[in-house]
């Protein structure tokens, strides 16, 4: 048996991020992982951008809460955890906005003005859909405290998951951008040029949307310039040290075709993005049922019409799970070669490993800790 890969992860990472396709067990697993993790002693938040309440459900914290919430030492017990900690949050990108301007702008009557003015109020509702900003302002706050020593990130279902990555690029492109200039109020230090181009911009907007709005939309900018830069330096910041070897990037899928091809896509993408891709984790897989020999009947229990009956229709399905588990065995190859070949980091080789479909029955927090013990293992 191959030795562990994922204990070291668990052990040493400080951020843990997990990508992959809908419906293939990635809030589960990245769960999973952070009950790994608290159980070796860790402080560990599980983090999720996913907009799914599933793991607030699953840990037994309410969703919508304005901070981290702790997992109740009783279902920390259930899930073996004994000297670790384990706190859940999912991601509420307009409270990180809000905590932003309170941080930058220090006058408290600016703080008020801006909360007051009507198109923040609106644009705050975009705002919540601007994950890709306030997950790394958010990311950043959290290991600049030193609160934890592993954060869990569970990323959405989407094959843009990985655009908050690139989001200080295209702020800072868009903070220097000469248009977005024009949008500010004249200082003393404006050019002739440049002030004649915003008292026009300022007069078409008056002329399409009144003067009373313009004005909103000139204050809301200046405003929520020092903000936004703001979210530009510890996003680049963040994205340094998602882009280093205490980051590990996980990539979650099923045996379906669907998934397979996005977990491809997503490694592709850390390897074009340079970022610490770490390895695959075969989901729902039967690739480690080898040695599972199909069933044989008896000669005197073939003479029994009843059990003869039963092996005959049983004996199907043995041969279908042998089916299964040679396609999930010889996927799994693929993606170790594959992950061995591109894993676009100068760490350790990238790895596959297979996780098992959990049996049904058991409560959600039971098979997140079976889950636990089997990517322990992996």
């Amino acid at each position: 048996m191959s030795a562990p890969v994922v204990l070291p992860l668990v052990d040493d990472a400080r951020v843990l991020v997990c990508c992959g396709a809908g419906g293939v067990g990635k809030t589960s697993t990245a769960t999973a992982l952070a009950l790994l993790a608290a159980r070796r002693g860790r402080r560990v938040l599980a983090l999720t951008v996913d907009p799914s309440k599933r793991l607030a459900q699953t840990l037994g914290v309410e969703p919508n809460r304005r901070e981290p919430t702790a997992v109740s030492r009783e279902r920390l017990q259930a899930a073996g955890i004994t000297a670790g900690t384990l706190d859940a949050w999912m991601l509420d990108p307009a409270k990180v906005a809000e905590d932003a301007v309170k941080r930058v702008a220090k006058d408290e009557a600016a703080q008020q003005r801006l909360f007051q003015n009507r198109l923040y109020k609106e644009v705050s509702r975009m705002v919540a859909g601007m994950q890709e900003y306030t997950a790394m302002e958010a990311l950043f706050g959290f290991l600049e405290a030193g609160r934890y020593d592993l954060v869990v990130l569970d990323t959405p279902p989407a094959r843009n998951a990985l655009d908050f990555l690139e989001g200080p690029t295209r702020l800072a492109s868009l903070l220097e951008g000469r248009v977005f200039q024009l949008f500010l109020p004249p200082t003393a230090d404006t050019g002739f040029f440049e002030r004649k181009a915003s008292e026009l911009l300022l007069s078409v907007l008056s002329a399409a949307f009144g003067t009373e709005n313009a004005r909103d939309l000139q204050e809301f900018f200046s405003l929520f310039l020092p903000v936004f830069k703001d979210f530009g330096l510890h996003a680049s910041k963040a994205r340094a040290l998602l882009s280093s070897a205490s980051t590990g990037f996980l990539l979650v899928t099923s045996p379906a075709d669907e998934a397979v091809a996005d977990a491809l896509y997503f490694q592709q993408r850390t390897v074009d993005l340079k970022l610490p891709f770490r390895g695959f984790l075969l989901n729902r897989s039967e690739a480690d049922a080898a040695g599972r020999q199909l069933p044989t009947l008896g000669a005197d229990d073939a003479q029994v019409p009843a059990l003869a009956q039963a092996f005959a229709k049983f004996l199907p399905l043995a041969a279908a799970e042998q089916t299964r588990h040679a396609r999930d065995a010889s996927l799994l190859a693929t993606l170790a070669a594959k992950a061995a070949g591109g894993s676009g980091n100068d760490g350790p080789t990238a790895f596959a490993r297979a996780l098992p479909t959990l049996v049904t029955g058991a409560s959600e927090l039971e098979g997140l800790a079976v889950l636990a013990d089997a990517l322990a293992s992996a």
